[in-house]
């Protein structure tokens, strides 16, 4: 099993400042040696995830069920990009997640029945209010990537084993300077490596 790291080693990828669904689509991050870093691996660090992003407070309380939420939908944000990226259709499994996260947040409160003092509307708990707001913003950004002009810069990093995306800018396609070292590296040791045909 991976080894999870405890500490972000990397800074945003490009355009993860713009797009915070490439953000969480980011916060699972494959490292080399096998090791990785999950930035919503706990609901304490989901909830520190949410409050850098300004879609919680610091004290939602953040339980296991709504971090795996938010990681869930990470996950179908991911298959889309990576749709965008390979020129694939979207699995229909990916696209009816972003499109329920979207529909999440009621308008209203809600109408309730209790069987002693008959029907009342009271709004879903408030964590779980919150944690909605947050899916339904994160789908809605991630639409938006995907469907907007910057959707022909969606790229995923050249560089082994990274698996995060970013806007491309002009020809670099590395979501850092450490993947692009490592990937000029991984190129001039091949050069080195391959026989002469001489």
């Amino acid at each position: 099993m991976k080894e999870p790291l405890t500490a972000e080693p990397l800074p945003p990828a490009p355009g993860a400042e713009q797009y915070p669904a490439l953000d969480l689509a980011n916060s699972a991050i494959a490292m080399p040696g096998g090791q990785f870093l999950d930035l919503l691996g706990t609901p304490d660090a989901t909830n520190q995830w949410l409050v850098d992003h300004d879609l919680a407070p610091a004290d939602t309380g953040m339980q296991e069920m709504c971090a795996a939420q938010l990681r869930s939908l990470r996950e179908q944000i991911r298959a889309l990009l990576a749709s965008r990226v390979a020129a694939l259709p979207a699995l229909p499994a990916a696209l009816a997640a972003i499109n329920d996260a979207l529909t999440r947040v009621p308008t209203a409160a809600l109408l309730h029945w209790d069987e002693k003092n008959g029907p009342y509307r009271a709004a879903p708990h408030p964590t779980t209010q919150i944690v909605d707001h947050a899916l339904a913003t994160l789908a809605a950004d991630a639409a938006d990537l995907l469907t907007g002009p910057d959707a022909e810069r969606l790229t995923a990093c050249g560089s082994t084993p990274c698996n995060r995306y970013l806007l491309r800018a002009g020809r670099r396609h590395w979501c850092s300077t450490r993947c692009g070292d490592r990937a000029r590296a991984a190129r001039a040791y091949a050069r080195r490596t391959q026989p002469d045909t001489d």
